[in-house]
């Protein structure tokens, strides 16, 4: 690939990047009578909910069709594939790490970070840390809150959060803290 389809395709993902941001922010939390809102707060009160895979490859393949033109007619061919590239294929990126947060307890330096910026959006604050990928645009749009100790609702908390006690396990007792309820 060239240096131009290089910058292309990272274009595309800047511009997911900027996407993931706006949606989530505003058609997630700000304007609620849209598909994506519905879905978006089932998530948020039911934090194991995700949106059926049909309906991501369905926003996919509508995305790929609304950009893919557009972005050929402004650079040609390879260009405007590699941006369309960029842009879905970060979108899918987005979409398996989004649902892994949820899902799995993994620690690299770059899960925990993602897992605690956007735990703090859904148990902390929902006005903050929209991006998921990245906390870029939550910088820029002075959205970003660098999260303390989480407080987890117990009827919320994620499997790999606890051991069989029903108390945080170790590796993340730092991070995290359940919200018990009040009998």
């Amino acid at each position: 690939m060239t240096a131009h389809g290089v910058a292309a395709f990272l274009g595309g993902v800047l511009s997911w990047s900027l996407l993931e941001y706006c949606i989530h922010r505003w058609l997630g939390h700000k304007h609620r009578r849209n598909p994506f809102a519905a879905e978006h707060i089932r998530h948020h009160s039911q934090g194991d909910y995700f949106a059926p895979a049909w309906k991501k490859g369905v926003a996919a393949l509508v995305a790929t069709a609304v950009v893919l033109g557009p972005a050929v007619a402004l650079g040609g061919w390879a260009l405007g594939a590699a941006y369309t590239t960029g842009l879905v294929g970060f979108y899918l990126f987005y979409e398996v790490l989004h649902r892994r947060l949820h899902t799995h307890a993994g620690t690299p330096r770059y899960g925990r970070w993602a897992r605690r910026h956007h735990f703090y959006h859904h148990f902390g604050d929902p006005s903050k840390n929209h991006g998921v990928t990245s906390p870029l645009w939550d910088l820029l749009f002075g959205t970003y809150v660098a999260p303390g100790v989480i407080r987890v609702p117990e009827k919320l908390k994620m499997r790999w959060l606890t051991g069989e006690d029903g108390e945080i396990e170790e590796a993340f007792a730092a991070d995290y803290e359940l919200r018990r309820r009040r009998l």
